[in-house]
């Protein structure tokens, strides 16, 4: 789209570009603007009782203050069922729960809600209905590796890698988000994916290529326009480009000399990124979706921010080559590789 091409034209030519300018979006508000509180009817939320979870084995921690961000999960298991009943809704949340209490060893489900294929919702974590509804805590979840304390995570049921999510569970996902936008007084630019913050696949291609569409809904539910932000992109074994050369170059920085500059995401670059995500002691996230898939070596929203010094680009390092490979023109900070990279 033009507004890409905009963007890193700006960007290359070493001028400074707001989200808001950059994006054409017209009287978008700042961060923290005012939601109306109650501006959005609670949908039918199922809670832990009526489908009979287990008790937690420990205390729920509740933060005494709001959450940051609404983050979009996928499940992948049990996968892509046609079942589409709320007894089958209640029998995957009794599922997660046993995984993640029986597997990962946490006091109870991960998720703070989780959205069925057939647009049932039901309350995960005990007590985050109750807190919900009272609008100014929330319950602390296990979702999303060290931002659990600024999160309220949302497990969709299912696998939307290669395809997309069925109606009814996009509906229900659209009603559940507005309602805790506008108990929260959360803007939609903060409704994200869970690979914004950790290197995974969740929540899935398909469905966080329509993050942009989720917080367009919700926007029009709370009155207000929308800001969509850069991100970093995730990178993962078997892609190639200019984004996989860029990483390689910026790896090559850190010290990983084994690592080639091919522009291919091989054996050697998935052993790099696993290597200094380990050395700089970057935690694991465990969400649902990794009991099926091992996610070590993928490059995302975790990585990225400890490979990208500023740097001016040239041929002088391999930071400065990374830079070069990027059509920059003036020297690039952490938010300015973001930016690049996210298009």
């Amino acid at each position: 789209m033009a507004n890409d091409f905009d963007r890193r034209a700006l960007l290359r030519g070493g001028l400074t570009v707001t989200a808001v300018g950059a994006l054409g979006v017209v009287g978008a508000r700042t961060a923290g603007a005012a939601v109306p509180a109650g501006a959005v009817a609670e949908p039918e939320i199922y809670g832990t009782s009526e489908w009979k979870a287990r008790p937690p084995a420990g205390a729920i921690t509740v933060e005494n203050h709001k959450p940051t961000y609404i983050v979009v999960h996928h499940t992948v298991e049990p996968g892509n069922t046609d079942d589409y009943s709320k007894e089958h809704a209640f029998e995957a949340s009794r599922g997660i729960q046993n995984f993640h209490m029986d597997t990962r060893g946490w006091i109870d489900t991960g998720q703070q809600f989780t959205n069925s294929r057939g647009g049932y919702i039901t309350e995960g974590r005990h007590r985050s209905l109750e807190i919900l509804r009272g609008g100014t805590q929330h319950v602390q979840g296990a979702n999303v590796g060290n931002h659990n304390s600024e999160v309220i995570g949302i497990e969709n049921e299912g696998l939307y890698s290669t395809v997309d999510v069925p109606q009814k569970l996009w509906d229900s996902l659209v009603d559940l988000v507005s309602y805790i936008a506008s108990q929260y007084g959360i803007t939609p630019e903060y409704i994200k994916g869970h690979r914004d913050f950790n290197s995974t696949e969740c929540p899935g291609q398909v469905l966080y290529d329509r993050l942009p569409e989720l917080r367009t809904a919700v926007g029009g539910r709370l009155g207000m326009p929308v800001r969509q932000l850069p991100e970093w992109p995730l990178l993962k074994p078997g892609d190639s480009g200019q984004k996989v050369l860029v990483a390689q170059h910026l790896l090559r920085a850190q010290g990983a000399r084994g690592v080639p500059a091919d522009g291919v995401f091989g054996k050697s670059t998935v052993d790099a990124v696993a290597a200094l995500a380990a050395a700089k002691g970057v935690t694991p996230h465990q969400c649902y979706a990794t009991a099926r898939t091992d996610e070590t070596g993928f490059l995302g929203a975790d990585i990225w921010p400890l490979i990208t010094p500023s740097v001016a680009p040239g041929v002088g390092s391999e930071a400065a080559r990374a830079a070069a490979a990027l059509g920059a023109r003036s020297t690039l900070t952490n938010q300015s590789w973001k930016e690049l990279l996210a298009y």
